[in-house]
C-alpha cells in the first residue's frame, strides 16, 4: 500500500522546503497523513557525514529516497523537498515511488542570490550547485514553476494541489 509521494526539487533558495512545509500543512488541515522529508534535516539525522561534492549529494538523495520509500509503503504521503536532480536520480523516483508527482521549482540564479537564505551565494562555499557543480535542470517533472515570477507560497500550493487532483483524474 504505497501512498504518493510529492518531491519538490530546485536549487539553494528556491524555495523547496517553504513550499514543501505548507504542502504539508495544507494536506494536515484536510486529515491527510502526511511527511516532510526536507534535505538538510535528513543531513543532520544522519549527523551531517556528508560533504557537498556530486558524489556526496548522490549518496544523500538515495538516503531520502530509501527514507521516503520506507515511509511511502506504510501508506503515508510524503513530501520531499530536494535540491539535487541527476537524471538517474529522478528515473529511479518514477520507477519506485508508483504515487510519483515532481515539482520543478525554477528559480534563476539572480534570484537565489538575492535571497542568498543559507549564505551559499556569497563566494566562500564550495561545491555550489548552479556556481561550482552544474544545475541539472529535471527534464520531465510533473509541473514546472517559474519562482522568479511573484508568487506567494499559498498560491503555489493552489498550483500543485491543481495539477495533483487533474493528474488524478486523468489517471482514475
Amino acid at each position: 500500500m504505497s501512498a504518493d509521494v510529492i518531491w519538490i526539487t530546485g536549487l539553494s533558495g528556491a524555495g523547496k522546503t517553504t513550499i514543501g512545509t505548507t504542502l504539508v500543512e495544507r494536506f494536515r488541515q484536510s486529515g491527510r497523513s502526511v511527511v516532510l522529508v526536507d534535505g538538510d534535516v535528513v543531513r543532520t539525522i544522519f549527523g551531517a557525514d556528508l560533504g557537498y561534492d556530486v558524489e556526496a549529494r548522490r549518496t544523500q538523495i538515495r538516503r531520502i529516497q530509501i527514507l521516503t520509500k520506507f515511509i511511502a509503503d506504510q501508506g503515508v504521503t510524503v513530501v520531499v523537498a530536494a535540491l539535487y536532480s541527476a537524471p538517474d536520480l529522478l528515473a529511479w523516483n518514477r520507477a519506485n515511488f508508483p504515487g510519483y508527482f515532481e515539482v520543478y521549482l525554477k528559480a534563476s540564479l539572480d534570484l537565489v542570490k538575492r535571497r542568498n537564505s543559507k549564505g551559499l551565494y556569497d563566494g566562500t562555499t564550495e561545491n555550489v550547485v548552479g556556481i561550482d557543480i552544474d544545475w541539472l535542470v529535471p527534464q520531465s517533472p510533473n509541473l514546472e514553476i517559474d519562482v522568479d515570477e511573484q508568487i506567494t507560497p499559498e498560491e503555489l500550493v493552489n498550483v500543485i494541489e491543481r495539477k495533483l487532483a487533474k493528474l488524478r483524474c486523468t489517471q482514475g
